[in-house]
């Protein structure tokens, strides 16, 4: 067994990618290594022709998968945009693995990333003895993704300085990137493109300009609608991260995962699920991917320090510092949720005295 703790995902999906690159008969876009119709099954699930079954990587809309992988085939770039915590990096990750079948070409956006880390960057070794040559140039992820032909991603773009931001409109409008210091330009081949993924509710984030904004399709990446869809959601992925994290318990009882879920799904809406109470709203997300990491870190405990079967008093302490980040004002809002909601369901008088042990 790979003692590597995350596969990349054109690596841990490679027999589905394999088969579905066999059946694929429609028209593919040129270095695209599935057609459109191909990248859109890999996302969303199916059965192929021969009976192979394509598990799905993105649960929800399927109309959105469809436009965001139809603008990867025109000269616009995509922006996957929504709440912390929507798939946007998982959707992107896979749209490039299905697409490219090489996920790598990442930059992480942060509010240190500079030009070179989006451009070129130059081994200074090899600068300082030979003077700007093409062996001197470092390209960035951006700049092999353009020679090669394939997508590449930029994490967090709002995260990034509004002045390095605008070094991708040359690249979105020209297809080409400038190597002034040795007089030519790096020319991107059909199949390049960028997928940017960013969130709306980052704090100290740099709005997009106008003339970046009008090179992206936006296509906005919601929070499940349902709660059973967002059950479903949760249950596939703590299986699967369960299962590469090695953890000893078994993936908690649906019933479990509903609560959570709910317990969520009520704090983030402001009322309970029968809509008959109203509840204040904690100061963070409470995404989906965060009832994972709750659930995930239940499961730890109850494996390392339990019986491997997960407890009310597994997930109490997880869901606490998931909704508690402003220790003043989260603290009050879910103390009122424990005492005004959790206490008067009988079938959650567990989950209420586990919490209740937890200082907050």
């Amino acid at each position: 067994m790979s003692n590597v703790l995350r596969h990349q995902a054109e690596q841990q999906f490679a027999e589905e990618l394999d088969q579905l690159a066999k059946a694929d008969r429609r028209p593919r876009p040129e270095n695209w290594q599935l057609s459109p119709w191909a990248v859109a099954t890999y996302l969303l699930g199916g059965t192929l022709d021969n009976g192979f079954n394509v598990t799905a990587k993105y649960i929800g809309d399927k109309r959105l998968i469809e436009i965001a992988v139809a603008t990867l085939a025109t000269d616009r770039a995509l922006l996957l945009y929504g709440l912390p915590g929507t798939a946007k990096s998982w959707v992107s990750e896979h749209i490039s693995a299905a697409i490219s079948r090489d996920s790598t070409l990442l930059i992480q956006g942060t509010a240190g990333t500079s030009e070179e880390q989006i451009r070129y960057g130059w081994n200074y070794a090899l600068l300082l003895a030979q003077g700007p040559s093409r062996t001197a140039l470092v390209p960035s992820p951006m700049m092999k993704a353009m020679e090669n032909g394939k997508i590449a991603r930029i994490e967090e773009l709002t995260r990034i300085p509004s002045d390095v931001q605008d070094t991708l409109i040359t690249v979105l409008s020209e297809k080409n990137l400038p190597i002034p210091e040795l007089g030519i330009q790096a020319q991107a081949k059909r199949g390049f493109n960028i997928i940017a993924s960013a969130n709306n509710r980052d704090k100290g984030v740099n709005e997009l300009s106008s003339a970046l904004k009008r090179r992206f399709n936006t296509v906005i990446l919601p929070l499940p609608e349902s709660a059973d869809a967002e059950v479903k959601i949760v249950h596939k992925r703590v299986t699967e991260m369960g299962q590469a994290l090695q953890l000893p318990a078994e993936p908690p009882a649906l019933k479990e995962i509903r609560r959570v879920v709910q317990i969520f799904r009520e704090l983030r809406e402001g009322k309970t699920a029968d809509g008959k109470t109203k509840i204040k709203s904690p100061s963070g997300t409470l995404s989906t991917a965060e009832v994972i990491s709750v659930i995930n870190n239940g499961m730890a405990l109850a494996g390392h320090f339990g019986d491997g079967r997960v407890q009310a008093s597994d997930l109490a302490s997880g869901l606490i510092g998931a909704v508690v980040k402003d220790p003043v004002q989260d603290s009050i809002v879910w103390k009122e949720y424990l005492e005004m909601v959790v206490k008067e369901r009988n079938e959650w008088k567990d989950f209420y005295r586990a919490s209740k042990e937890i200082d907050v």
